[in-house]
């Protein structure tokens, strides 16, 4: 079997540092150990991590200049591979806007599913509840890409793909 090719989006960068953070409580403790079990499962070898340049555009605007280097280690450290954000991403995205996947303020979102799409990868790994792992915009953005002759993607929260034990 093939190691799924896994898109992981500017949420999990951010949802990892939580707990160091101040803003470790409620639902966050538990998104940040699905974070930092993901990104074990990385290292493991289980997934085959990539990222756009949508999202290191969005790290880099992290204000707190500690923060972003965080983050920008993970890429490092992870070995995560940044995809480009080309003309096919682009105008994959305005289709699923037009289809009302993802809403027009929020085009970066509707990069992150595209840039995953464009370039054949598995799946999307997000914490991002209010536009991209939404029953609305998982449906849709499979609709687009079927009628645009693409593969569908998986939108997945990343509780829902590590081994943590949970039924």
């Amino acid at each position: 079997m093939e190691t799924p090719k896994v898109y992981i989006e500017t949420t999990l960068f951010n949802m990892y540092f939580a707990e160091t953070r101040g803003q470790y409580y409620g639902k966050t403790v538990e998104y940040c150990r699905d974070a930092r079990r993901f990104f074990a499962a990385v290292e493991a070898g289980e997934f085959e991590p990539y990222t756009s340049e949508a999202v290191i555009d969005e790290l880099m605007e992290t204000h707190n200049t500690g923060h972003r280097a965080e983050m920008m280690k993970l890429v490092e450290d992870f070995a995560i591979t940044s995809l480009p954000v080309n003309e096919r991403v682009r105008w994959l995205a305005d289709r699923y806007i037009e289809a009302g996947a993802i809403p027009a303020k929020q085009r970066t979102d509707a990069l992150h599913v595209a840039s995953a799409t464009v370039h054949g990868l598995d799946f999307i790994v997000s914490l991002n509840f209010k536009h991209i792992v939404k029953d609305k915009a998982i449906l849709l953005t499979a609709m687009v890409n079927e009628d645009e002759g693409y593969d569908g993607i998986g939108i997945h929260e990343p509780g829902e793909i590590t081994d943590d034990g949970r039924t």
